[in-house]
């Protein structure tokens, strides 16, 4: 190993090994503050020198130049020596989700929910589309289900890791190690060595195709023993024998004509280019989504049309743009779901939830004939990381209503009154689609209170809120605000009429702790596990500790294509300090007591775990 564990390194420290070969390895690191980042470290002289360009290893220079939300984030590199050479690094940021290689192999079916593949295929397709636009084209070359992560940090956003094989197009020689590429996921002509934008969009079809039937391109698959080679011949007799790709399988007519285009056996007739794929797949497509993608296109073809006319003279679209400004654009996800049954614990929460809120919002009946008034809706509060927007998520399934999520950037506007403007039409959205949950991420940043120093714009946004907010339950509308800092909230919002209940949700216990060890773990390659052991070793971890750590481990694992161990969770835990000290925690129990009153604290029982 060049690296040992605990050792530092410019400004991070070691915390272990997760991959090596003969010339590069990968470690997770930490910075001073404990948070996580990926670093590739290379022993130069071991190296290829087709993997160095100009004195500098080629992966290293092409991720300095990278910054997307589809990418894999560059943070540093540097230079580091011992006593065998010189050595080059580049730091990213860790991986904080799972691959999609592991999500699939979870899946009952090992495929996706048409609507998942499709965000999924546009992301990834986003990421190629910024690489293929960099100056000399950038290809990826190694698309393929473990390269694309689903950042957690971003709510399940795909991202394209693994820069070790990236290059600008070219015909013969690969300047980059081919042995660990799949080619269940390479074009015919890349097997010829010509790599070029088509090839990727391959790659990536091939990727969706899996998603969507749960099998690999042309139902091929490697034993481990094969060699490169053995497995080009493989796919190369499967691809002869079975002729185009068999799209049965797909429902959506769509799909199947986008599938069989993408992975066409004849290079003249597959798409030529990113945007020739994403204009097929948002046909008919209305969703939010689809409509962004849509804009950003349409803007980037008036921004070349504006250059070329050299004018600086206020257009229609400016005039149009300002008036979209004021409608809110939010996703809205329909009923369905399991609902409660994902979450583990908080018994008592959802036992007073079904009892005083659900019951009410389901039997209309019931609540007429004993006078009942809907909930308008609930504040939940507490140490961050507790779970408390996948909680109003799980509420919204458990009910059957709609769910909408809310960050405050939703409702940014740069024109006067704009933001007024949105909230009002976000409240009439969730009227338009009743009965619905209403979800506020970080209420505090939306209702701050009044008497800190607030411009008259953004007090004239809390004056907004408090109109929508009054009886909204009567429009078919529950609210649900989330907060680490509800003493920031402005004491009118959470008066009754307007958010009627407010529930603190502590830190998880050992027996919730051990199902969420039991809940993250369900469906992936695991040996023998003693979760009540790995819940005693988590002692401090809130959900998404617990939920970090179960990925943390998993993803070691699929990349050494090995199951998920005790041992290995264990060692995962010992790398990963809690994210609330024990300090912070009483800043959040004293909030709490402030907050519903020390004789109401002590008097009722606690809600959430114990």
């Amino acid at each position: 190993m060049i690296l040992k564990e605990g050792q530092p390194i410019d400004q991070w420290h070691v915390v272990y090994l997760i991959k090596e070969n003969p010339y590069a390895e990968s470690y997770r690191v930490e910075d001073e503050s404990g948070n996580p980042y990926f670093l590739k470290i290379y022993r130069l002289k071991n190296t290829p020198d087709k993997l160095i360009n100009d004195g500098e290893v080629t992966e290293i220079a092409v991720c300095r130049q990278l910054q997307h939300k589809n990418i894999v984030s560059y943070i540093a590199d540097g230079i580091y020596n011992d006593d065998a050479g010189e050595c080059r690094y580049v730091v990213a940021t860790y991986f904080s989700g799972e691959l999609l290689s592991e999500m699939l192999q979870r899946k009952k079916k090992k495929k996706l929910e048409p609507k998942v593949a499709v965000k999924i295929f546009i992301e990834m397709l986003q990421g190629l589309q910024y690489l293929h636009e960099r100056p000399g084209v950038l290809l990826h070359n190694d698309i393929n289900p473990t390269n694309v992560m689903l950042s957690s940090k971003t709510r399940g956003t795909a991202e394209l890791i693994d820069m070790g094989h990236v290059s600008p197009c070219f015909m013969g020689n690969a300047p980059f190690d081919t042995a660990d590429l799949d080619p269940r996921y390479a074009s015919g002509q890349s097997f010829l060595g010509k790599y070029d934008e088509r090839n990727d969009i391959f790659a990536a079809t091939g990727v969706f195709y899996t998603m969507l039937t749960g099998k690999a391109p042309w139902g091929v698959e490697f034993t481990p023993q094969m060699s490169r080679k053995e497995k080009i011949r493989l796919v190369q007799k499967a691809r002869s024998e079975q002729g185009e790709i068999d799209v049965d399988d797909i429902q959506d007519e769509k799909l199947q004509a986008i599938v069989a285009c993408g992975l066409s056996l004849s290079y003249t007739e597959r798409y030529e280019s990113v945007d020739e794929i994403l204009n097929d797949l948002l046909v008919d497509d209305d969703s939010d989504m689809a409509q962004e993608i849509r804009n950003r296109l349409a803007m980037r073809e008036q921004e070349a049309t504006m250059n070329e006319q050299d004018s600086g003279s206020y257009t229609s679209s400016d005039r149009t743009q300002a008036a979209t400004e004021t409608s809110a654009d939010v996703q809205i996800k329909r009923g369905g779901g399991n609902g409660f049954a994902d979450i583990a614990g908080m018994d008592d929460l959802k036992d007073m939830l079904r009892k005083r809120v659900i019951m009410i919002l389901q039997d209309k009946e019931l609540a007429e004939k004993y006078k009942l008034t809907p909930p308008n809706g609930m504040l939940l509060y507490g140490p961050p990381g507790c779970g408390k927007s996948f909680f109003a998520e799980k509420f919204a399934e458990e009910t059957g209503f709609n769910f909408i999520l809310v960050k405050a950037s939703d409702l940014g506007s740069i024109y006067i009154h704009g933001s007024q403007g949105k909230i009002a039409d976000l409240f009439k959205k969730a009227e338009e689609n009743a009965p619905s949950v209403l979800c506020f991420d970080e209420f505090d940043a939306f209702v701050p209170s009044r008497s800190g120093d607030l411009g008259s714009n953004q007090a004239g946004e809390v004056n907004e809120f408090l109109s929508q907010l009054n009886n909204c339950s009567r429009r078919g509308i529950f609210v649900i605000a989330t907060s680490n800092r509800p003493d920031k909230v402005d004491p009118a919002v959470l008066r009754t009429g307007r958010i009627d209940k407010q529930v603190y949700v502590p830190m998880p216990d050992l027996t919730a702790r051990r199902l969420m060890f039991e809940l993250y773990l369900k469906d992936r390659p695991c040996g023998p596990i003693d979760s009540n052991a790995l819940a005693e070793k988590a002692d401090g971890y809130v959900a998404s500790d617990i939920a970090y750590v179960v990925n943390e481990a998993a993803t070691i694992a699929a990349f050494n294509h090995e199951d998920i161990t005790q041992e290995l969770i264990l060692k995962t835990i010992e790398g990963i300090k809690p994210s609330i000290s024990k300090e912070l925690l009483k800043e959040y129990e004293d909030m709490r007591n402030k907050m519903e009153g020390i004789s109401r604290s002590n008097s009722l029982p606690r809600i959430g775990y114990r």
